[in-house]
């Protein structure tokens, strides 16, 4: 049995103020229901008018400065305006409040000191309150004030109210927990956002054939091919067997294309007229928002598409065109679901086409509540700090959290809901730290650092319950698996058709174009690699971008690479499923054994039973399984699964096979690490290939039982299964089955240590050992 993890690693249910535990028949009032309630003081500054002139011109710069206690927020100023609009919203946390007033003041601009135009002073008691589905407070005109409280000439227009996470207002505004942020760039990079991946395409170029081409030197056989690029992809064909003008390939090519398409197909045909030196017999450029899109399997028409050529004409570019052309059938396949991430961890499994989606079966809702005992993650005069955010994706719907500033225990209590079309998918959030609080070009190049992630497969969630857990936030370094904190969130999978959902377990995982026009094994790794890039390009080209390793943490880029720790864990987990049939074989040895003469004649009644009514033994084997899966209902997990750090054997790997791990590709490290791991890598290569030389050396015998190679072993056995067959033939097959049942089961007094003799025999024929090198 395996011991518990520690406790540091182990997940925690817990018990949080959900919603504000305000309820209203059985919903609760506030759509955020699976986050605490925060709140707010918000504070909308919409437009002055009629503000008079500070300066010798008779204009004004103006400003306004929102003042609660030590927090300090200011909107941008004008130029030479008299009646300016911001429409700018302050939120002031309520939990830091220590101010009973606040101070809304008009400013002017200027170089030595900004002058007062005029204020507005709030009672905080006299504040009113607003919930959503409240519909927004009407700002209103409010005569500006100097300081001794006569009013003065000016109108600033305001609203003023007190309310939650949940208002409309939330996401765009000016947040004093991140004060000490400046700038519209550095405040876009804490704000939460939605992101949608791009839509994904597989792009099929089968190519046929080509005509009438031109080589430079006629007096040889060309060696033509194909080569075509998109955007960084680039693929070709083999050489054509047929080395004529006229070369034939009936190739596919395969590539991934996002929307919206920014690069045409490019292809070349090409000769090699040496080992490095290929010349180019034409080219044409194929833009794919024209191309024909393929839903099923049935093929689209191909085309000929006439090949273009450049030469040079006095030192020019010059383009000419000739018979030249190419035979090719080109579509984009909308029947196959692209696959970004691992299929492991996939969140989406539905194909490209929106027409062939499927109605949705439910919807999945977050509530990313808060994190505890985050390390800090960087140094920011001369302390530790940590400006943490959180990531979640699943399906096409990215989602980023905003980042609270400087703290080991951000509350975030924001929450997300998706479409669930399919519950055998996996949500993944992740947590990170913000490096790009002050603008991209001031951080020097600074990646944000990861500090965990956690998966949750939706399969494994009772419908309509609400989970709430803290899950820890696992990192692996090269010196060993790390405790980075914990994250605490509460999931809610809500089923719409409980008889749609379980249809969907009788359903093909993927779309039927993977089972009908099946892609290779290295065909899908290079496109889910080329997926994943085009995915992260194009995240990070939102703004503010979701970073580049950002979204590589979120869909496992890399975790195909070579791990001996990963190899480790693998193994035992094979040897965990194999552990169930060692230990029915051992027991099985045990009863043949009359370890226990009470079991044992017990199972010979049970075995004399289902010889005589065999059309016992189906529904005694279900009756048996049903009822194992009946007792184990009491036991039946209560949590979500999470990171594992023992069945990882990421607690007990050597820190060499870590450094091994997080080294690159192609390798960094000097040539005695790299010999030394090589020569391991082969010790263990070396065991593996004499594994697999026993199994094939089994396989070889079996085959040997009828091949003649030894003459007498075959004799021996062609001779026995006559017999057999006429034995069998004249006795019926019951008494047949109760013999050999009463033979293995035979008390030990009847046995005997050597091998039986069929087993002798067996281990007796030749293989083809002998003929190996």
């Amino acid at each position: 049995m395996q011991r518990p993890p520690p406790e540091d690693f182990s997940l925690k249910e817990t018990r949080p103020h959900l919603g504000g535990g305000k309820i209203s028949g059985d919903k609760l009032t506030s759509t955020y229901d699976l986050v605490e309630q925060m709140q707010y003081l918000y504070v909308r500054v919409v437009k002055a008018k009629e503000l008079p002139g500070k300066d010798l011109t008779g204009s004004c710069d103006p400003y306004v400065e929102v003042k609660l206690g030590n927090y300090k927020g200011t909107t941008r100023h004008f130029e030479k305006k008299s009646n300016p609009e911001w429409n700018q919203v302050f939120a002031f946390s309520k939990d830091r409040i220590q101010a009973s007033f606040l101070e809304v003041t008009v400013k002017d601009k200027d170089v030595v000191k900004d002058d007062l135009i005029g204020r507005v002073i709030f009672d905080l008691n006299e504040v009113p309150k607003r919930v959503p589905p409240d519909s927004p407070l009407a700002p209103q005109w409010y005569r500006l004030e100097d300081r001794k409280s006569d009013k003065v000439r000016g109108e600033l227009m305001l609203a003023v109210w007190f309310g939650t996470q949940a208002d409309e207002a939330f996401p765009e505004a000016w947040h004093s927990d991140a004060a000490t942020v400046s700038g519209s760039d550095a405040l876009a990079n804490i704000r939460s956002k939605v992101y949608l991946s791009p839509k994904l395409w597989y792009l099929r170029v089968n190519v046929i054939e080509a005509q009438d081409l031109i080589p430079g030197d006629k007096g040889r056989y060309p060696e033509v091919y194909v080569k075509a690029i998109m955007g960084n992809q680039a693929l070709r064909t083999r050489v054509s067997q047929s080395r004529t003008i006229n070369p034939m390939w009936n190739e596919d090519l395969m590539f991934v294309a996002a929307e919206p398409f920014e690069e045409p197909l490019i292809l070349s045909v090409e000769d090699r007229v040496a080992p490095n030196k290929d010349e180019v017999l034409g080219r044409c450029a194929i833009p794919l928002q024209f191309l024909d899109r393929r839903f099923d399997h049935r093929p689209v028409n191909s085309r000929w598409y006439n090949l273009e050529k450049h030469i040079m004409v006095d030192g020019e570019k010059k383009e000419t065109k000739f018979a030249s052309r190419i035979h090719m059938r080109i579509c984009l396949e909308g029947g196959y679901h692209v696959l970004d991430e691992s299929t492991h961890y996939s969140s989406d499994l539905r194909p490209t086409a929106k027409q062939l989606w499927k109605p949705n079966i439910g919807v999945l809702e977050l509530g990313i509540l808060n994190a505890t005992g985050l390390m800090p993650m960087k140094t920011k005069d001369g302390r530790g700090t940590t400006d943490a955010y959180c990531v979640a994706k699943y399906g096409q719907k990215w989602i980023r959290t905003r980042t609270i500033i400087d703290s080991f225990t951000p509350r975030w209590n924001e929450q997300y809901t998706w479409e669930v079309f399919d519950p055998c998918t996996v949500v993944t959030v992740g947590v990170f730290d913000n490096c790009h609080l002050h603008g991209a070009e001031k951080n020097g190049g600074a990646k944000d650092s990861r500090i965990g992630k956690v998966r949750i497969r939706l399969s494994t969630l009772e419908t309509d319950r609400v989970y709430t857990h803290s899950y820890p936030l696992l990192v692996l370094h090269p010196n060993g698996v790390k405790k980075m904190g914990e994250i605490h969130l509460a999931v809610r999978f809500t089923c719409s058709s409980l008889l749609n959902m379980m249809y969907m377990y009788s359903l093909p995982l993927l779309p039927k174009m993977h089972y009908i026009h099946p892609l290779t094994v290295s065909q899908l790794d290079n496109l889910r690699h080329q997926a994943t890039q085009i995915v992260s390009m194009r995240l990070t080209r939102a703004e503010p971008p979701l970073r580049k390793e950002v979204v590589e943490y979120m869909l496992d880029v890399g975790s195909h690479m070579w791990s001996m720790r990963r190899s480790k864990a693998n193994f035992f987990r094979i040897m965990g499923v194999l552990s169930g049939l060692i230990a029915v074989g051992k027991w099985f040895e045990q009863i043949c054994n009359w370890k226990n003469p009470i079991t044992t004649v017990l199972i010979h009644l049970l075995f004399i039973i289902l010889v005589l009514y065999p059309e016992l033994i189906l529904p005694t084997i279900f009756l048996y399984l049903f009822l194992i899966g009946v007792w184990y209902y009491r036991w039946r997990p209560r949590h979500p699964p999470h990171m594992d750090t023992r069945l990882s054997h990421a607690d007990s790997a050597h820190p060499d096979e870590l450094d091994e791990e997080f080294d690159t590709f192609p390798t960094s490290r000097p040539s005695d690490i790299v010999r030394m791991r090589y020569d391991r890598l082969r010790s263990i290569a070396g065991r593996i290939q004499t594994v697999v030389g026993d199994l094939a050396t089994q396989g070889e015998r079996v085959q040997s039982l009828l091949s003649w190679r030894d003459p007498r072993a075959t004799a021996l056995f062609v001779l026995f299964c006559l017999i057999a067959a006429v034995i069998l033939y004249v006795t019926p097959f019951q008494v047949v089955a109760l013999l050999i049942g009463i033979y293995v089961l035979r008390h030990p007094r009847f046995r005997y240590r050597l091998p039986s003799p069929p087993l002798n025999f067996f281990r007796r024929l030749p293989a083809r050992t002998d003929c190996m090198l």
